[in-house]
């Protein structure tokens, strides 16, 4: 008798933890007697005659602290369905047939799609197709708003805060203003979260968290988030660092972190819950809730459908509980 198959994916930008996912998808699968298929490089593995390489339980063997991912990803390709924030493209009809067909004639009867906002708009349209979906949140941004938390993120602000004590300390020795630019993309959590983990206050050579034109004092680090909007703010460390400089006349240095918040070994929590991410997603195959993508809500990994998920971003609340707590520490927004 044939064993049930089910394909996994990981999709859009790589960051810690997707390996744990992997590691989840195939153990859980493999107790139920299910086969799993690791489609290659994201979606671009479903294009004829499919990209793909069986998954079994030695693949998983000290994949957990491993960056990455084990079955690569591309946030580029055939199947690319947002530009910028809220925009959706419409991936091409021959395409998803395509994949469509591929995922028949291989037997696959569910297909996992790890990956972020983008992922999740493409996902939509393979379910709306015909193909059974089941979408796990991934961004370090931690900006989806169908998921109070996704994996990724903790690794990143520890890179972050890791980074913000090392400026620190050189910050205080030269008297020098340090800009640290960090990722983000639409949101500022990464920059909020880091700020307040790496122990800010502006009467002491610590960190700030402010916007262009503030003013820090002597041995004071500032960091924002990269990029907000429609517009891409990658490079606004030194546009930053070039205003302070100008406008306090103090040696300013910028240093930007770029993909290493990507990259590395994930942190306990991030090994946690992505391995409870994809166990989750293969009970929602199990019980054949296609169209749902895995959710953490309240302590709890439940699920929402994707499209609560597609164009909807969490993004900081100027006036929560997070930004207050950073202004009653004396954290600088610039304002």
């Amino acid at each position: 008798m044939t064993k049930p198959r089910i394909g996994v994916l990981t999709s859009g930008g790589d960051c810690p933890g997707l390996n744990a996912v992997l590691r989840g998808v195939v153990l859980a699968a493999e107790k139920l007697g299910w086969e799993v298929l690791g489609f290659l490089d994201g979606f671009e593995g479903l294009l004829p005659p499919g990209n793909y390489k069986i998954l079994k339980r030695r693949d998983t063997a000290g994949i957990m602290p491993r960056g990455g991912t084990i079955i690569g990803t591309t946030n580029r390709g055939h199947f690319v369905a947002k530009v910028g924030a809220g925009n959706r493209a419409e991936v091409a009809e021959k395409v998803i047939a395509d994949a469509r067909e591929v995922l028949k004639s291989l037997g696959v009867d569910g297909l996992i799609i790890v990956g972020g906002d983008g992922s999740m708009a493409t996902a939509q349209q393979l379910q709306d197709a015909g193909i059974n979906c089941i979408g796990v949140p991934k961004t370090i941004d931690n900006d989806l708003e169908a998921t109070a938390m996704t994996f990724g993120f903790d690794s990143a602000v520890a890179t972050v805060m890791d980074a913000l004590d090392r400026l620190h300390t050189t910050a205080t020795s030269h008297k020098r203003i340090m800009v640290l630019e960090v990722m983000g993309r639409h949101a500022g959590w990464i920059a909020l979260h880091g700020g307040i983990a790496g122990g800010a206050h502006v009467n002491q050579s610590a960190i700030v968290v402010v916007a262009e034109g503030a003013k820090p004092r002597d041995g004071q680090v500032v960091m924002r988030h990269c990029e907000e909007g429609e517009d891409r703010y990658g490079g606004i460390g030194a546009v930053v660092a070039r205003e302070i400089a100008a406008r306090t006349g103090k040696e300013t240095r910028c240093t930007v972190l770029g993909h290493l918040q990507r990259g590395g070994t994930p942190t306990t929590l991030d090994r946690i819950l992505g391995t409870r991410f994809g166990v989750k997603a293969v009970k929602l195959i199990q019980e054949k809730k296609f169209g749902s993508m895995v959710s953490y809500q309240n302590y709890q990994v439940r699920h929402v459908p994707i499209a609560d998920a597609v164009n909807r971003l969490r993004l900081v609340p100027p006036d929560g509980e997070l930004v207050q707590t950073a202004r009653d520490v004396d954290i600088s927004f610039g304002d």
